[in-house]
């Protein structure tokens, strides 16, 4: 039988039950450290991009 889809190969293989729980537990790692990443930076990391929007420079005036 030829495999029509991935479905059809991830259905039939061996251990598929590990490899979907591995994939699961290594993204909640990557998640988790992006967020803990993200809160452990100061406040001043991301003020600068946060008022970007709102600068009026006198660069872009000059366009």
């Amino acid at each position: 039988m030829i495999p029509q889809s991935v479905k059809d190969i991830l259905a039939n293989g061996e251990n598929v039950g590990f490899y979907s729980t591995l994939s699961m537990i290594l993204f909640l790692i990557f998640f988790l450290g992006i967020v803990f990443y993200v809160f452990s930076r100061p406040k001043k990391h991301y003020d600068e991009a946060a008022n970007a929007p709102l600068d009026d420079d006198i660069e872009d005036q000059n366009l």
